[in-house]
């Protein structure tokens, strides 16, 4: 990465400093790590105070979307209901749901209850009802600007079983924060999660992770949860992805619909949950963008 950009010359971030001043260190030292045989994120993965901005501005809605939900979810309501509410708190607030169109998805929002893993789909046939715990996953893009978060919600009374496994699933995203710092690793917050799952007696999905998000709704690196310390790509300031492990109560096996070809489901029909956080590496450690 260095090398590349003389050292007078305007640096890549946009800053109107000049190299030297600005990137030129931090590029040496990611190549240093890089020459150690670590996978390092290029310039595009990077974001520029500008964009953070945009991004910033995205995640207000984002974030205003799942406050609604969670002020109006209750039994007796569709996730075709919930869909409807995103569509048109997202657009009334300026923005575009992500989720719509994408790939070929129908809808404004991923619903996803009890064994559904991910993905979802509203319909008006599925009723919310008492002891269902649901996954609401909110993504928002904002004059090409990107956030995306996910809670858990309980409906009335929740079995202690659904219960646990919706906290411990919450708490899995604080475990994970602790190890997300500058020139650290992916795997350092893999781990941290897996391990605390685990722990609980729960299982981590495999095959579906967090990503890089920001300037595209899914952007490299692709983020597991059931990495090592010390592997996955180096963490750096400006860096920003989603923390969402997938903590299924019983097996980590896991099958997609045939029939939509999207939801995602449990294969021993135990429960998962899932909650979403957008993170942003600083040089400090970390900020929270979208939850």
């Amino acid at each position: 990465m260095a090398g590349k950009i003389g050292r007078n010359d305007p640096c890549w971030c946009h800053s109107g400093k000049k190299y030297k001043i600005c990137h030129q260190a931090f590029d040496e030292k990611i190549a240093m790590i890089q020459g150690a045989g670590h996978i390092v994120p290029t310039h595009d993965l990077i974001k520029t105070p500008d964009q953070i901005h945009g991004i910033k501005e995205s995640a207000k809605i984002n974030i205003a979307v799942l406050d609604e939900i969670a002020e109006k979810i209750h039994a007796g309501m569709s996730t075709e209901e919930i869909d409807r509410l995103v569509y048109e708190r997202t657009t009334a607030m300026g923005g575009i749901p992500a989720p719509l169109n994408y790939q070929g998805f129908p809808k404004s929002v991923c619903t996803s209850l009890n064994d559904e893993v991910c993905h979802g789909i509203p319909s008006e046939d599925v009723i919310l009802k008492e002891g269902d715990i649901v996954n609401v996953d909110v993504s928002t893009n904002l004059m090409g600007y990107y956030s995306d978060s996910s809670r858990m919600f309980c409906i009335g009374e929740v079995s202690t079983e659904k219960q646990k496994l919706v906290q411990v699933a919450r708490e899995c995203i604080g475990e994970g924060l602790k190890k997300v710092k500058p020139w650290g690793f992916l795997g350092d917050m893999g781990q941290a999660v897996h391990d605390y799952a685990y722990a609980h007696g729960y299982t981590v999905v495999r095959e579906i992770g967090g990503h890089g998000v920001g300037v595209e709704f899914h952007e490299d690196p692709w983020v597991s949860y059931n990495s090592r310390q010390g592997t996955e790509m180096l963490m750096v300031p400006g860096m920003m992805f989603t923390i969402e492990p997938m903590i299924n109560m019983g097996k980590v096996e896991i099958y997609v619909d045939d029939k939509n070809n999207w939801t995602v489901y449990t294969e021993d029909g135990k429960p998962s949950a899932q909650w979403e956080v957008q993170v942003l590496v600083t040089e400090e450690g970390y900020e929270i963008i979208s939850y």
